[in-house]
């Protein structure tokens, strides 16, 4: 590709900008739709959101909880993404592109479990409490 086909392609202007918001949809419907884990952590998040709303978290713990819900969901679409293009590159097994795929699905794992122990730290003591006031 030349430098003016990219220029050409890389223009900038409300219509552009509307079409990429569009396109990054369209990568969010994807994922829902074809990727089981996708759907695991949407319902997740739902729940994080219903138990924070119930617990009255505080504006920081709100802030950690979606920070970490985007941080999974980012990381599950990058690897959804990967995916995809080691399977355009190579569509037959290859050692390199079992490697490819199983490490991006270890790093939406290790945020998961990120995920998990932010919220057994906040969500914890919160629930204790809630259990000691109810008996």
């Amino acid at each position: 590709m030349d430098m003016e086909s990219r220029d050409e392609l890389k223009k900038r202007g409300i219509k552009r900008l509307v079409k990429s918001f569009g396109y990054a949809l369209d990568g969010l419907v994807y994922a829902f739709k074809y990727e089981q884990n996708m759907v695991v952590h949407i319902i997740s998040m739902v729940l994080a959101i219903i138990l924070g709303i119930i617990l009255d978290l505080s504006s920081f713990e709100w802030l950690l909880v979606f920070l970490i819900i985007g941080l999974v969901v980012a990381t599950e679409l990058i690897n959804t993404s990967i995916e995809a293009v080691v399977d355009l590159i190579s569509p037959n097994k290859h050692p390199l592109a079992k490697i490819a795929k199983d490490t991006a699905a270890a790093a939406v794992m290790v945020f998961a479990i990120v995920a998990i122990l932010i919220g057994v730290f906040i969500y914890l003591p919160k629930i204790i409490n809630l259990i000691g006031e109810l008996l």
